[in-house]
């Protein structure tokens, strides 16, 4: 009961925080970023080792580079997370802009269901949440340990139309709806939970357990699948582009799919490596591990 009274409290101050200016909320990233990089180190440690392991081609100074960017970069997504509590449609799509939006309306004209993969790159919170106002869209998420923040972060994804989807439905809803025009967002950089770690594909120079829903999903339903090319224009503004990886997704080789959308997410870490999540503890399986 102490528990949820504190994660209302939580919430409230969220929100409280979601009403302040762009320019206010930087001011507070700016010295979160101080907090986090030098006072804490939050998952420095992490970092560092991913760093090293992704790219050993690097020196130390161009890792120290980035990873001193990483982070100034994720206390602008925090701040920037926490705004989508209140922003507007318009103030949302003013900051991000889809380049080429008729795409999906060509899949939907022609009666091809999309799956579309994400990673956790830039403000994917922000693509997913802008993507969904003129879009029925399914989200896929891991349902978070509290419940009191889930229900919350649920409607906060949910609040322009979206529809939230816990992975272990995905399945179901799929078969519910596959006779409709749907467009299906995952997240593509998911550790794999345990039972599942039995697929190993290279990614950023290390064998790396790759979730295989997304291509047994698409294979069902027979859907294209895209990814989403999201770009940083400036602090505050970004653009997404919709890129095909796969028509049909029935016709595709095993692993074509997972492969397709590995790679892409890799190029897109390779050109700015800053914007992906570096303290996330990606490589916790490791080939022996496989099932």
């Amino acid at each position: 009961m102490i528990n949820k009274g504190l994660s209302r409290l939580g919430i409230f101050f969220l929100y409280l925080v979601s009403l302040l200016p762009f320019w206010l909320l930087y001011v507070i990233s700016d010295f979160l970023f101080l907090v986090l990089f030098y006072i804490v180190g939050y998952r420095r440690t992490v970092v560092q080792e991913n760093l090293q392991n992704s790219f050993p081609e690097k020196s130390v100074a161009e890792r120290a580079d980035i990873e001193k960017k990483y982070f100034k970069y994720l206390a602008d997504l925090i701040l920037e997370t926490i705004k989508m509590i209140s922003i507007s449609k318009a103030e949302l799509q003013r900051r991000l802009v889809c380049t080429n939006p008729e795409l999906v309306a060509n899949y939907k004209a022609a009666g091809k269901s999309v799956t579309a993969v994400a990673g956790h790159y830039c403000n994917w919170e922000w693509a997913g949440t802008e993507f969904s106002i003129d879009t029925r869209l399914f989200v896929i998420y891991k349902p978070l340990t509290s419940d009191v923040f889930d229900t919350f972060f649920i409607k906060v994804r949910t609040r322009f139309g979206a529809i939230a989807v816990a992975m272990k439905q995905t399945l179901r809803t799929m078969i519910a709806h596959k006779n409709e025009f749907t467009v299906t967002v995952f997240a593509g950089d998911q550790t794999p939970v345990r039972e599942q770690k039995n697929y190993f594909t290279q990614f950023l120079n290390q064998p790396t357990a790759v979730f295989q829903g997304i291509e047994k999903i698409a294979k069902l339903i027979d859907s294209a699948v895209i990814f989403y090319d999201m770009k940083r224009v400036k602090r505050g503004y970004y653009t997404y582009t919709i890129v095909p990886l796969v028509e049909n997704s029935k016709e595709s080789a095993e692993h074509e799919i997972t492969d397709a959308h590995v790679k892409y997410l890799e190029g897109m870490i390779k050109s700015e490596p800053q914007y992906w999540l570096w303290s996330h503890r990606r490589w916790k399986f490791k080939p022996e591990d496989a099932n």
